[in-house]
Parts: structure tokens; C-alpha cells; sequence
């Protein structure tokens, strides 16, 4: 069921008018300070002159997931993203005030993208939700929203929708990732709750808190650019990659004990059912427990941080169909593609190490600290 939002028009912003063919940087006044002064968002408004759907490009959602954000300002720069039909609304920060602070949460605490379609007299992340939803998305026909992982943790770039909306699926598979994760979203996320007002989007997750790094910067703008050509909105050819594969079943390997760990796999790697992908040793370096995989999947994310203890997060793991074999992705991947380069930046920040195997002389040992 369709949620009740009114459109907008994109040319039309609280006073502002924006004419076809016009491209113009304007304010959205989004809330208040604690000293009463009133929090407005920079946006990017790009229309051409003829007409067509409107596509809203977000980041920042969380304040510290800011590879979008260096996207984002990367095709407000580009003075070649020349529209031959319909709009382009670009956000580099939807989350101000979180933004300022360096952190994923309002001021207080709570989670902007679990508060929508939010409502104008709730909290302050629903009420911020709301504007959002009133200003941007009632003024859309599709989204993209683009988010990192979670702080001390990495993601290998992967698209992610509700593929049962034929017009996600459209968009989804033309962004261009190797990997498309199925599936609604949270309740109140933003992609989710926009969805369900009629505006298919999709969100790309993709590298680290506080960053913002190249290749992941270069897969966001690649994506898009794949999704306006792929609405008729530019003139270009797209770039895909040698293969795409849909994920339909993630799962979070965690650790079983406490201590230091020694990873064999980087993100974005391919790996087989029972293959080792981290051993948890102690300080002095003797294995406790093998971490190894469930099933056939790709390193969809990880941890970036050796230390953990029980039931931590390690390796987040998306199941790949059956009949895919991931030996004949490997065999796709070169060196100096985008895809290739991203598993080899990616890999710089976690230590690889070959696994040797258990360490006999101290097993028993080891089994009693």
C-alpha cells in the first residue's frame, strides 16, 4: 500500500523557481539548533529542458557515512552530466546535524533512518524524516541512497532493493554492482518507507565510516550515471560489469571466543563452503578457533578490527545461488578493473594471512587459557 505523500514539483522550492535547462544550488531548511538557528541542507537541482522522471541522489543519512557525500559532489562538479530529459536532485548530506558531529545519530541518539515517512509534531528524527519526505521524495520518481558500513567495519560495494518492485530490479541491476542484495529494508528506513509511497530506490552500500575512498567514490558515480542512461535521461553507454548475481540469503559469521584475529579473506572475495576465513588466536598468537564458511558466498563485509570478543561480527557473508561458481568469478575479475581494483583497496585495510593449519603443540594449551 502506497503511503499518502503529495507531489511536488521540482522546478518549485519554497519561493525558489528553477526553469528547464537550469541547474541551481538552493537551501532546505531542515530543523533547528540547541541555539534556535535554523539547520538548512545544501542541495543540487539539475533540470533539463525537456521533460522526464526526477531521480534524487541522498548520502550522509548517517552523519559519518560520507563516501556518498564525496560522490555526490563529484557529479555536482561534472559539467559533462548534461540531461537530455527530466531532473536530478542531489543531496550530499541529508543528516546535517549528525554530519556536524561526526556521527551516525542525531543529537539525541536516535536513528534518522529508522524514523520515516517520520510525522511533523513527533521526535526530532521524525519530524526531520518528514521534511525529507515532503521536500525530496514527494518530488522524486526514483532514489538512490548510499550508505557505509557500520563504524570499524568495511562493505564491498553491493546494491540492495526490494526486487519484487519491477522498477527497483530495473534500477538495481542497471546501477552496475557485481552484487544485488534482495530484500525491503528495515521498517522506517528510508528506501524502504519511500518504496511504499510509489518512488522505487535502491541504496548502495559501500566502504568505511569517515572516508571517503576512490574506488568506492568511483563505483557510486559509475552506478549513477548507469541508472540516468538507463531512464533515457543521458546519452551515453553504460558500464556493467562481466557479471551480475542476485543475493538472496546473508548471514553474519561471529566469533565463538574472545582474542586477536588473523583474517584469510578480504572483501569482495569469493569463497567456498567450509573454506577458513579467520583464525581467532590469543595475544601470543596460538589458535583458540577456526572461523571458516557456512556455505558458497561472497565477502559482502567484514570487520576491519582484529580484536573481538564472543558473538562479535566478523564476516558478513552473502550466499550465492545455487550453480554460480565462484572459482568462474574469480576468472572474470582483471586486475585493472574497477571491479579488481576495488577487492585490492578494500584488502589494504585488514591484514590478509595464509592459513597454516592448527597449531598441534598448543592446542591443548591454548584450549585452558
Amino acid at each position: 500500500m502506497k503511503l499518502p505523500i503529495e507531489p511536488k514539483s521540482v522546478g518549485d522550492w519554497n519561493g525558489q523557481h528553477i526553469a528547464p535547462g537550469e541547474a541551481r544550488d538552493i537551501k532546505l531548511a531542515i530543523s533547528e539548533s540547541y541555539s534556535g538557528m535554523t539547520v538548512r541542507i545544501p542541495i543540487h537541482v539539475r533540470r533539463s529542458h525537456h521533460p522526464g522522471p526526477t531521480v534524487f541522489v541522498t548520502a550522509a543519512l548517517h552523519g559519518d557515512e560520507i563516501n556518498g557525500t564525496g560522490a555526490i559532489r563529484q557529479l555536482i562538479q561534472d559539467q559533462t552530466l548534461e540531461l537530455t530529459r527530466g531532473a536530478i536532485v542531489l543531496v550530499p548530506v541529508l543528516n546535517l546535524l549528525a554530519f556536524d558531529r561526526h556521527s551516525r545519530y542525531l543529537p539525541d541518539r536516535r536513528d534518522l533512518n529508522r524514523s520515516f515517512p517520520g510525522s511533523l509534531g513527533g521526535s526530532l528524527a521524525s519530524r526531520m524524516a518528514r521534511t525529507i519526505f515532503d521536500e525530496i521524495v514527494a518530488r522524486g520518481d526514483y532514489g538512490i541512497d548510499f550508505h557505509t558500513a557500520a563504524a570499524r567495519r568495511t562493505n564491498y560495494p553491493n546494491v540492495r532493493g526490494d526486487l519484487e518492485i519491477p522498477e527497483v530490479r530495473r534500477i538495481a541491476e542497471a546501477f552496475g554492482c557485481d552484487f544485488i542484495v534482495n530484500g525491503k529494508g528495515p521498517a522506517g528506513a528510508f528506501r524502504r518507507e519511500a518504496c511504499a509511497a510509489g518512488r522505487p530506490s535502491i541504496i548502495l552500500e559501500g566502504g568505511e565510516v569517515c572516508k571517503v575512498e576512490s574506488t568506492i567514490v568511483e563505483t557510486a558515480v559509475r552506478g549513477v550515471r548507469n541508472v540516468l542512461i538507463e531512464l533515457d535521461m543521458l546519452d551515453a553507454e553504460p558500464e556493467r560489469p562481466d557479471y551480475q548475481v542476485v543475493i538472496e540469503t546473508t548471514k553474519w559469521v561471529r566469533a565463538e571466543r574472545g582474542g586477536f584475529l588473523q583474517f584469510h579473506v578480504q572483501p569482495g572475495e569469493m569463497v567456498e563452503q567450509d573454506q577458513p576465513l579467520a583464525t581467532n588466536t590469543n595475544l601470543l598468537g596460538h589458535e583458540q578457533s577456526l572461523l571458516t564458511a557456512p556455505f558458497d558466498a561472497v565477502v559482502i563485509g567484514m570487520t576491519t578490527l582484529p580484536a573481538v570478543s564472543p558473538g562479535e561480527s566478523v564476516c558478513h557473508l552473502g550466499k550465492l545461488p545455487e550453480g554460480t561458481r565462484a572459482k568462474r568469478i574469480h576468472r572474470h575479475r582483471e586486475q585493472d578493473d574497477l571491479e579488481g581494483r576495488l577487492v585490492g583497496d578494500l584488502a589494504t585495510n585488514v591484514m590478509i594471512f595464509e592459513h597454516m593449519g592448527v597449531d598441534e603443540d598448543n592446542e591443548e594449551a591454548d584450549s585452558n587459557d
